[in-house]
């Protein structure tokens, strides 16, 4: 064995299902030669940690879980100043980067690619606010269920799925508050009162598949930015969902654009989240797209 792996994988994601393939997983590894160092992940963070800590002499870097423990270790990729592959086993709830990739469900046949693929080169997002600099994998979102994510406790997300996410959204409807921002790409500037906005590089969020359009790649160096006006009214708000979901962009109460750089500003904090994760409150940030900032191990086509 003279190649080396890194795996680290959270016991929790999802269903907990990889407690009952672990094996399985590490033998498709030693069978192709990979001498392994395993880290289950104790507690938030543990995964960027341990990847912005490590050797340098790894061959591969390869995660288990859900979007949020792949954002970590990307993080963690970016904060070591080296770059190594990274083999990605969905393992989460929703998983829409590894939809985007067209990664297997399967966790054995996901294992499978992650040592038989190739390196497909995907952009990455750089988030600053004041003097910190911080990453996000495919998307950095305000506003309207933002924070469902990570307030929404595992059991939940792993018993009831994508529903945990609308219900407890739900909730919140009657509360929307808006965000006066001003936004600013490309030589463009607006200002208005958003309720939700998301800068992505997928092809699904939140499971709903073309959600920021159908000609998206995910190595094109731009990102697509939806952002959501103030609704008057419930009626409105309605409409404006619909719109969203069936992708008719309504442009009096959606401005959508893509870009490669943008700067958010606002007068009071406003709340970020990361690939899902908690991003913090700021009342100015910078995203860029960092272009092919990444190698992540996909499906060889078929020829």
């Amino acid at each position: 064995m003279d190649k080396k792996l890194l795996f680290v994988y959270n016991p929790k994601a999802g269903k907990a299902l990889i407690r009952n393939k672990l094996a399985e997983i590490l033998n498709i590894f030693a069978k192709a030669g990979y001498e392994m160092t395993v880290v289950p992940t104790q507690k938030h963070d543990d995964a960027r940690a341990v990847v912005a800590g490590r050797r340098d002499e790894y061959d591969l870097v390869v995660c288990s879980g859900g979007d949020g423990t792949l954002d970590e270790v990307v993080t963690g990729m970016i904060q070591s100043g080296f770059r190594t592959p990274i083999g990605y086993i969905p393992a989460g709830s929703t998983n829409d980067f590894g939809g985007s990739l067209s990664l297997p469900k399967n966790m054995l046949r996901a294992a499978e690619v992650v040592v038989g693929g190739t390196d497909f080169p995907c952009d990455i997002g750089y988030f600053k606010y004041d003097d910190v600099e911080d990453v996000f994998v495919y998307i950095a979102a305000f506003g309207l269920f933002t924070d469902v994510s990570y307030e929404t406790a595992q059991d939940m997300k792993n018993v009831l799925g994508h529903m945990a996410y609308l219900l407890e959204g739900m909730k919140r409807l009657s509360s929307i508050r808006s965000y006066r921002m001003k936004v600013s790409w490309a030589g463009n500037e607006i200002e208005d009162d958003f309720i939700f906005g998301m800068i992505t590089n997928s092809l699904s969020v939140g499971g709903f598949k073309n959600i920021t359009g159908k000609n998206v790649k995910l190595d094109d160096g731009v990102f697509e930015v939806t952002l959501i006006k103030q609704p008057r009214n419930p009626i409105e708000l309605n409409n404006i969902m619909l719109s969203l979901l069936n992708r008719n962009i309504d442009t009096d109460a959606m401005l959508c654009f893509r870009t490669e750089e943008l700067t958010l500003e606002s007068e009071e904090p406003v709340s970020w989240t990361l690939d899902g994760e908690n991003g913090g409150s700021h009342r100015k940030v910078t995203i860029r797209n960092i272009c092919r900032g990444m190698d992540i191990r996909v499906k060889k086509e078929e020829t």
